[in-house]
């Protein structure tokens, strides 16, 4: 299972906003679409084994968690239309403490930072910034990860603070900043590529008789 956590700073906490602008009613709400889009799209289906938690910590209402759950999710094409229309109706469903689905596969809930960090005890967790460890040089090493991205204005002190306080490792996939969504490509990537060579490696293994044989 791969977890992604994409931190919106201005990001709206309440459904009232407009899907013809959501760069501006919703507060960037446009990068968490196409952050949404990126964890879970393939060319021909969907990455089933991916959840994205999308941190909302804009106004009114702040803080909320809306989970993307690959296995169950339905309704949900590549633009950012879509998934801010989904996005909007978590947001019309009055949040609590427990997890209130509002379509297949969404979820909606109260909580912050420290709420994901708890949920995600005991997982590893995988905090982006440019001058992380190259993901390259551990990628054979992740299993199962929590990444964890900020939106355009990175991530603050103190969400770092927490972050490192809570056994993150600072990771990178280059040395120069590039968008949220195309750091969660590469990061599929660069996973996809261990994953593709293991299957590799143990169909080898099978087709290899043995001194048995």
């Amino acid at each position: 299972m791969r977890d992604i956590v994409i931190i919106g700073h201005k990001a709206m906490t309440s459904g009232d906003f407009s899907l013809n602008d959501l760069p501006g009613s919703a507060g960037r709400m446009d990068i968490l679409c196409r952050c949404v889009s990126a964890s879970l799209f393939l060319s021909f289906g969907m990455r089933r084994d991916v959840n994205v938690h999308l941190l909302l910590l804009g106004e009114p209402d702040p803080a909320k968690i809306v989970r993307f759950e690959g296995m169950y999710l339905r309704y949900l094409n590549p633009d950012e239309r879509s998934s801010g229309s989904l996005i909007q109706k978590a947001l019309q469903k009055e949040a609590g403490e427990k997890d209130i689905r509002s379509t297949p596969g969404v979820w909606v809930r109260r909580g912050d930072l420290k709420t994901l960090l708890k949920q995600f005890e005991g997982r590893t967790l995988l905090y982006l910034r440019e001058d992380g460890k190259d993901i390259r040089e551990i990628a054979r090493e992740i299993k199962d990860p929590v990444f964890i991205l900020g939106d355009h204005t990175g991530v603050t002190e103190e969400e770092e603070k927490e972050l490192l306080e809570a056994g993150a490792e600072i990771i990178s996939v280059g040395p120069i900043s590039l968008h949220s969504n195309h750091c969660i490509t590469l990061i599929h990537n660069e996973l996809d590529r261990v994953e593709a060579e293991a299957g590799e490696g143990l169909e080898a293994e099978a087709g290899t008789p043995s001194v048995e044989d």
